[in-house]
């Protein structure tokens, strides 16, 4: 498969026609990997919950302790995707997947949990979102934005449609059920994932071919990476959104209680706030190709401030629709700057095994944000409190975000 690197000019229908399997591939993975996503798993989380008489700190600690055993995992599983075809890697993955949704379905104990969760996520969450994003920022590289924005797509459709429809199905159906269905499509797909992958490159002539490199002109190894300041000044940026997204989105059904509102009223806000994602997520692809991730990325967080300065206020469920705006914007950009942030900064030679570190990142931040915010709805603290709290945290990401990337742009060429 040829690497792409037209684009400039190139229209979009052109563009689609002629990587419609790439884009195909990533965007399957990008879909089915919400059965491993916080959103898909807290719809169950009143069902989980009464079945096995949990509260919601210890609920929250399981998902804590399943989740950041997956993140320890993705520092070694992500570098995979440095040796092994997407088509191999990726089947693979679904496969285990599908296994772990089919175990959901048959838990029967608290202790088997942590376990399921922690498989969901490696696989869901962890590895099947990383292998579209590594894809994409490697097999394109003057469209590398336009190419994860249609990609991600997967996830938007996922965001859109799943929440209202399970909210819908648990009505007349069991929560187990529903899990045996997601094992059942991600099955399915692993032909379809094939059929796209008729033509692929490997991962190891990728890395030769690709003139696509970082700062000081270099293919940076994940060693170095990690000794370089800019990575740590990124952390905060890195671990906010999949931390305390995650934990909005975690306790939604304890939230709509807590505010007087039906679970249905506010799943009903879902496809809002995923069609505003999906426009930043576009719009934020466009432009990282036209102006540089380096100049967009400082600012992203800054509307999830606001969003959670309005979930902590807002008492009627009319302005939640301003704060799933604001957390839509953040939420569409998270999904296309950080991914081509480490392809532009640090090159794609050794994408894999660097990007994995930040997903190991994101994914232990998605078992901090549950963890840290039931611990602390069972201790007395509101969420109401705890959400200005994190709008504190998300200003002072910012300005670390910004001094960090400030500094390194000169270490690029042509900024």
């Amino acid at each position: 498969m040829r690497q792409v690197r037209s684009g400039g000019g190139m229209n979009l229908l052109t563009f689609l026609k002629q990587n419609a399997n790439w884009l195909g591939t990533g965007a399957l993975l990008a879909f089915l990997s919400s059965f491993g996503q916080t959103y898909f798993i807290s719809i169950f989380a009143g069902e989980i919950r009464q079945s096995f008489d949990l509260s919601h700190g210890a609920w929250g600690g399981i998902y804590t302790l399943g989740t950041a055993a997956s993140a320890v995992v993705m520092v070694w599983a992500g570098t995979l995707t440095d040796q092994f075809r997407v088509k191999h890697l990726g089947a693979a993955t679904l496969v285990l997947l599908a296994i772990s949704c089919l175990l959901m379905s048959q838990v029967s104990a608290v202790w088997m949990l942590p376990v399921v969760i922690f498989a969901l996520r490696l696989c869901g969450q962890g590895m099947a979102s990383h292998i579209a994003s590594v894809a994409m920022s490697r097999w394109f590289i003057a469209t590398r934005g336009k190419a994860l924005s249609l990609a991600h797509l997967g996830f938007s459709v996922g965001e859109a449609l799943l929440p209202l429809l399970i909210v819908s199905l648990i009505a007349i159906i069991s929560w187990q059920s529903i899990w045996l269905f997601a094992a059942a499509i991600t099955l399915l797909c692993v032909p379809a994932l094939w059929a796209m992958l008729k033509t692929e490159r490997t991962p190891q002539s990728i890395a030769k071919s690709s003139q696509s490199l970082g700062m000081n002109q270099r293919q940076w190894t994940r060693p170095q990476a990690l000794k370089h300041w800019l990575f740590w000044a990124m952390i905060p940026a890195l671990l906010g959104p999949s931390a305390f997204n995650t934990a909005f989105f975690f306790n939604q059904v304890y939230f709509a209680e807590l505010k007087g509102w039906s679970h249905i009223q506010l799943v009903a806000l879902f496809p809002a706030y995923t069609i505003t994602s999906v426009l930043a997520m576009l719009g934020s692809g466009w432009a990282l190709d036209k102006f540089g991730t380096g100049r967009l990325i400082p600012w992203f967080l800054l509307p999830i401030v606001l969003a959670f300065i309005t979930f902590s206020t807002a008492y009627s469920i009319g302005p939640m629709i301003l704060g799933f705006f604001f957390l839509a914007l953040t939420a569409g950009m998270a999904i296309t700057l950080p991914n081509a942030f480490w392809a532009e900064f640090y090159g794609t030679g050794h994408l894999g095994s660097i990007k994995a570190m930040a997903t190991a990142v994101m994914v232990l931040g998605s078992a901090l944000g549950p963890g840290i915010t039931g611990f602390l709805i069972d201790y007395g603290v509101d969420l109401e409190t705890q959400y200005i709290g994190i709008a504190a945290y998300f200003a002072g990401a910012t300005v670390l975000m910004y001094i960090g990337v400030k500094k390194a742009r000169p270490l690029l060429e042509n900024l």
